[in-house]
């Protein structure tokens, strides 16, 4: 199962960038107590069509649940399920959580276990929060042919838990080729901060294809010729990503 979800293209106008959006509203997931725990009661729970689940947080004690699975995947395949806030029903109340993580079976591809995080009136939660860039038309690099090359897809951010948005939008109103994003560029929303605080990390940079390269060479082969290298060679640190990016790329390939 291929969980739909994170960047997609899309136009957005100036006033939808001075605004961000707070998350989807809540979901609702119908689910009943689960008495027994263990590898059994769980098969025997999948056997049926539900889904074992747990509810934890808040200083209160974990719940044990199991959800329908046919509900459960409807609600994946709306493509922000992991990034809304799930009300589950239980004997008749209701819980604001949010979904942290869905186990899939690695040979059937069927949800098999979920984990529910209980939220707390006034706490703030640590999210992961897909960045959205917008105003591409109006970036002098992209228009020459750069490429925008996205370093973090998602941020990682600590916000209150009653405002977590559903998106940060990034503008790159002209940026230029060998240009970077850096976290500390973004105005994040209220009540939303960046959860990593040690580095100001890269978030894109805007890079050059082959081709720009070899006619902006052309074009200006002294400005462009480094020591020990041939007119038309276009130096590495002039156009490639810079060392905060790569650093980056082999963070979250190691992640």
């Amino acid at each position: 199962m291929v969980i739909p979800g994170g960047v997609a293209d899309r136009t957005t106008t100036t006033k939808q960038f001075e605004r961000y959006e707070l998350m989807s509203d809540a979901l609702t997931l119908p689910a009943e107590t689960r008495e027994r725990a263990g590898k059994g009661a769980s098969r025997a729970l999948r056997r049926e069509g539900r889904v074992p689940a747990v509810i934890y947080g808040g200083k209160e004690d974990p719940v044990m649940v199991h959800i329908e699975e046919k509900e459960l995947v409807r609600q994946l395949m709306t493509g922000h399920f992991m990034n809304s806030i799930v009300e589950i029903e239980l004997d008749g109340k209701k819980m604001r959580t949010l979904p942290k993580d869905v186990a899939l079976d690695p040979v059937k591809d069927r949800p098999i276990h979920a984990d529910f995080l209980r939220m707390v009136k006034g706490g703030k939660i640590e999210v992961e929060v897909p960045v959205v860039f917008i105003n591409e038309e109006a970036s002098p690099g992209l228009k020459k042919g750069g490429v925008l090359n996205v370093v973090r897809h998602e941020l990682e951010l600590i916000c209150d838990n009653d405002r977590i948005p559903s998106e940060i939008v990034i503008d790159v109103t002209g940026k230029e080729v060998g240009d970077a994003i850096h976290i500390s560029e973004v105005t994040l929303p209220e009540g939303s901060a960046s959860a990593i605080t040690d580095r100001d990390f890269t978030i894109a940079t805007l890079v050059a294809p082959s081709a720009l390269k070899r006619s902006e060479g052309e074009g200006s082969d002294d400005e462009q010729t480094g020591e020990g290298m041939e007119p038309g060679e276009t130096a590495a640190t002039e156009q490639g990503p810079d060392d905060d990016a790569a650093q980056e790329q082999e963070d979250k390939s190691g992640e």
